[in-house]
Order: structure tokens, then C-alpha cells, then sequence
């Protein structure tokens, strides 16, 4: 069998018999990868403390075509990020990013989804309280755009008319984006996207990082993202490490903010 030596991420992980166990990667060179570790469980001595969710390191895969799950025969230069399990808001962000990157992800060498998958773990892991969320939010924008379905924030979808940077727009997940005015009155539904929000996602897919948001307009970013990411996975699968972070309560705060932010998505 051939041998796929590549950087890899741990996504997923659960045991398999008495002494294995099947891991979920992404790896640099060759996308979204399934394989069997034997014997992981009894010796640590060829994967150490590789085989720990989002640990990050050189993955050692034999490969047959026409099998989905390869042999994994080592994980070497490990690198740890045993932070995201002390702080219960980075697990839950961090399970949230595994998840849309494996249901999104495809086998292929694809470094860009890669390092961005990285990236986002990265930030989360040196965040805390509300700025975990942000943190979680910006990273799976980052990925939504680098896997090439980003929505389009400074035009119309439709006709490419440019809007301008303060303008409201009407965000629709089935255009891909925002509308101009005149799109907007034909469309049978959508989001009123203010100018911050949309200045915010587009940030977010660049890379950027902002403060915390308040509680309102977190929750509103999210119930966004939500819809969204559920509109393009045609699966119907059911996102169940979203739907935990979402649901969470991490604090609170007036609802009345909302109102007088004038920011949030509607």
C-alpha cells in the first residue's frame, strides 16, 4: 500500500475495538482523510498524545484505492493544543470548527483549508469568555470562504451593483449575499444585514479578528452563520456541535442592546 506522509489535524477521534481507534484528519497534501489506528489505545509509544482532538502533527497513512479508511502507522512532531479543553467555551468553538470542516471538507491536497482550519484553532485556544465566540465566529467565516462559498457582501449578488460601506443590504442565502435595493423588493425573504455586520463577516473572512461582541449581536451572528452554512449543506445533516454552541449561555445582556446598537442582523 502506498505510503501519505503529510501535516495532519485531529478533527475526530473515537475508539475501535478493544485497542484501536478511527481518527478524522485533515491533512496538508491530500484534504479530509479517514484511518484506523491499531493498537493506539494499549501503546502510546508510535502516536504519543498525537491522537488527542486538534492535536497537529506528521501523520503517517498507508493507503489502497477504493478503501475510505486508511492505516494510520505513526503521528510524529506533535504539536498539542491541550488549552481548548480547559475552558469549556474554546471545547465547545473548537468541536463547532472540526465540525463544519468535516462537513464541508473534501479529500485533495488543499493547504489553504488547511492552514485556515489551523488558524482558527490557534485563535480560539488564546481566547476566553465572550472573545471565544468571536474568535469561533471569525474562524468558521475564514473556512466558509476559503472552501470558496463565501457570500458576497460589497456588491449585489444579483446585479453586481456596488453598495457602499454604510449601506443596509438585505442578506439572502440563496443569492449568496447581499442585495441592492432594487433585488432586494423582488426577493421572497432574507436578513436585514446592517453595515457593521457586513463590514464584521467580511473581516472575519479576511482573517481579521474583532473585540467581543455584545450578547445580542453575537447571538445574531450565529442564527446567521446558522442558516447559512445549513442552506449550502444539501445533505440535511443535522449540525450538532453548532447547534450545542449556539444554544449555549455563556452570559447575558439586556436585550435592549439590540435595540440601541442599531447593529444587529435582523
Amino acid at each position: 500500500m502506498p505510503l501519505l506522509v503529510s501535516e495532519a489535524i485531529v478533527l475526530h477521534a473515537f475508539d475501535y475495538l478493544e485497542s484501536s481507534r478511527i481518527v478524522r484528519l485533515v491533512t496538508r497534501d491530500a484534504g479530509m482523510r479517514s484511518a484506523l489506528a491499531k493498537g493506539a489505545r494499549k501503546s502510546r509509544r508510535r502516536f504519543g498524545s498525537g491522537l488527542d482532538l486538534f492535536g497537529q502533527g506528521t501523520a503517517f497513512l498507508y493507503t489502497k484505492a477504493g478503501r475510505d479508511l486508511d492505516t494510520l502507522s505513526g503521528f510524529e512532531d506533535v504539536r498539542t493544543r491541550t488549552d481548548l479543553a480547559n475552558d469549556l467555551e474554546r471545547f465547545t468553538g473548537a468541536e463547532t470548527i472540526a465540525e463544519i470542516a468535516l462537513a464541508f471538507g473534501r479529500e485533495g491536497a488543499d493547504a489553504a483549508l488547511f492552514d485556515a482550519i489551523a488558524a482558527a484553532l490557534d485563535a480560539l485556544a488564546e481566547k476566553s469568555g465572550d472573545e471565544a465566540r468571536e474568535a469561533t465566529l471569525g474562524g468558521l467565516w475564514r473556512i466558509v470562504a476559503t472552501l470558496g462559498f463565501g457570500p458576497v457582501l460589497t456588491e449585489c449578488a444579483d446585479c453586481d451593483t456596488p453598495l457602499g460601506d454604510q449601506d443596509p443590504a438585505l442578506f439572502t442565502h440563496s443569492a449568496g449575499g447581499v442585495l441592492c435595493k432594487r433585488c432586494a423588493a423582488l426577493s421572497p425573504g432574507g436578513r436585514r444585514l446592517p453595515a457593521a455586520a457586513r463590514s464584521a463577516i467580511a473581516g472575519w473572512m479576511n482573517g481579521r479578528h474583532l473585540d467581543a461582541l455584545s450578547e445580542s449581536d453575537a447571538r445574531a451572528h450565529q442564527r446567521l452563520l446558522r442558516e447559512f452554512l445549513s442552506y449550502h449543506l444539501h445533505d440535511g445533516r443535522t449540525l450538532r456541535a453548532f447547534d450545542m454552541w449556539e444554544r449555549a449561555v455563556w452570559g447575558a445582556e439586556p436585550e435592549s442592546r439590540l435595540v440601541e446598537t442599531g447593529s444587529s442582523i435582523a
